[in-house]
């Protein structure tokens, strides 16, 4: 797996929205949502081929529609998950921008390329146009384990994960992890499994919450 990459633009959009936020009372549960969430919905945003501006605009913009929606909301099983009520919210925030992008430049009816990606990606029922369905569930599942890992890190030593790390995520061969780093091979072994053991579960809880 790659590192999960930083980006330390989205610092200052965090504190806007929070700030904007104030209105809802529970700060410490949009504090976990916004944790929980942006990275997909940013790295969604710019496999639209949106700017990273205008991802950023689109994460605070989805948080925002999630927290005005949220207490009319009520979850329905047989009208669908939480995942998909979040790629319909995201998927609106994205079309959005797409219209900005066209106003600003003056685009028409004489962009049919440009004009026929908004309407797809503003399609609610049918996203085949720009398969923003299929982005969202590939970053879904991406940032579920992401999500994961950084539970797990806080609830293991330090030199646990990094040979759970190098073993199971990065692939490195026992020989060269005991040669690395000074430890036997029963050390690597136990730490792929108690690590990998919390992962699983943090996996599984995670997905109660985030479905």
């Amino acid at each position: 797996m790659n590192a999960v990459r930083e980006i330390p633009d989205l610092i200052p959009t965090r504190r806007s929205l929070l700030s904007r936020l104030r209105e809802w009372d529970d700060q410490e549960s949009w504090q976990d949502f916004f944790n929980t969430y942006w990275r997909l919905i940013y790295e969604v945003a710019l496999k639209a081929r949106l700017s990273e501006t205008e991802a950023q605009e689109v994460v605070q913009e989805t948080v925002i529609s999630v927290a005005k929606q949220m207490p009319g909301f009520r979850y329905d099983p047989a009208r669908g998950r939480f995942k998909g009520w979040l790629l319909q919210i995201t998927r609106r925030r994205i079309a959005d921008q797409v219209r900005k992008r066209m106003q600003a430049s003056g685009a028409s009816s004489g962009h049919p390329a440009e004009t026929l990606n908004a309407e797809h990606i503003e399609s609610v029922p049918d996203p085949a146009g720009c398969d923003l369905e299929a982005i969202w569930d590939e970053e879904w599942e991406k940032h579920l384990l992401n999500a994961a890992v950084e539970n797990i890190k806080k609830q293991v030593r330090p030199e646990h994960y990094q040979l759970f790390d190098l073993y199971v995520i990065q692939k490195w061969p026992v020989r060269k992890i005991t040669t690395t780093l000074g430890v036997n091979a029963g050390q690597v072994y136990l730490a792929k499994h108690r690590v990998g053991s919390l992962l699983k579960k943090e996996i599984k809880k995670l997905e109660g919450k985030m479905t």
